[in-house]
């Protein structure tokens, strides 16, 4: 009898905040992520560089289990520029697309 796989990915809690408007993290600057949400050499980020912002939203929204690292380090408005820039697994883009049905239409 085959049982279907189930990956990691797929069965991995994912923490969404109940709005964007309460994603307040800065938008610019330079920002420094703990261990618990980017645990390679890097950790610090360039946000007015559109390739380092886009790396550390996809780790934030990837990694965070509390939603006050959301709100911590995470901006509503930015993130709706950035959402199509960013690479993430399926299952946690489909739990935020359903949560908030403007970022599928965000450009």
């Amino acid at each position: 009898m085959d049982v279907p796989r189930i990956s990691y990915g797929d069965r991995r809690p994912y923490t969404v905040p109940e709005t964007l408007e309460e994603l307040t993290g800065p938008a610019d600057g330079t920002v420094e992520l703990p261990t618990r949400l980017d645990w390679s050499e890097q950790r610090r980020y360039n946000l007015d560089d559109p390739a380092e912002l886009g790396l550390m939203y996809e780790r934030v929204i990837r990694e965070s289990m509390r939603a006050e690292d959301l709100r911590r380090y995470l901006d509503g408005r930015t993130l709706l520029r950035v959402w199509h820039r960013i690479f993430l697994p399926r299952r946690v883009r489909t739990l935020w697309e359903e949560r908030f049905p403007q970022l599928r239409s965000a450009a």
